[in-house]
């Protein structure tokens, strides 16, 4: 696979609430060199992004490389041809959740993570509900046995944010990391033994 290809990165954002995640992530990935971002929202997506940033396509084309209509299955990303490195779904609804467990690729975002899979490429989910029924719970086993990461922005209090921007950072670094891009988002750990007296 060429370097190009290899930093071929595809983000999704679904109706969950959080949809700050996914316009952070892309904020975040326009300022990596050598990373081609693609996106895709689905329709409860774009309901979101308005409702809680006030925020359209406007807002995200000039954070991408190309952003695909969701209704567009025929898109390079429903192929596993189309080589890339990662996709995201943040924030993961749990609808998007359980089409992606039980396969059902009706819509790009969920052919796209569904090309993840068969292609064993890296597919991190920020699923985002609470609290969780059974349900929920078995179609996140399910899509973390055919696997995919399920990793829901939960707060670090311990690097003890001092504003929601923080707390977005912090839970968009882990992502970063988990698709090894570099990024200075949020500080690390260095344990309490780094701890001033």
């Amino acid at each position: 696979m060429a370097e190009h290809e290899s930093r071929r990165l595809l983000v999704a954002i679904t109706g969950a609430s959080g949809a700050v995640y996914g316009l952070r992530l892309l904020q975040a990935l326009q300022t990596v060199p050598g990373v081609e971002t693609h996106a895709v929202v689905s329709d409860a997506g774009w309901q979101t992004l308005r409702h809680e940033l006030h925020a359209g396509p406007q807002t995200l084309r000039p954070l991408v490389h190309t952003l695909h209509d969701a209704a567009d299955i025929g898109a390079g990303p429903a192929s596993g041809s189309f080589r890339c490195g990662g996709m995201v779904v943040a924030p993961c609804s749990m609808r998007t959740l359980a089409a992606i467990a039980h396969g059902m690729s009706d819509n790009l975002v969920t052919r796209a993570a569904d090309v993840m899979l068969k292609e064993r490429r890296r597919l991190v989910l920020m699923a985002r509900e609470t609290p969780l029924h059974l349900g929920h719970l078995r179609n996140m086993t399910a899509v973390t046995e055919m696997g995919a990461i399920v990793c829901p922005p939960v707060p670090a209090f311990y690097l003890r944010p001092q504003s929601v921007d923080d707390i977005v950072n912090a839970s968009v670094a882990r992502v970063l990391d988990l698709l090894d891009v570099p990024h200075t988002l949020s500080e690390r750990w260095a344990g309490l033994e780094a701890e001033p007296a």
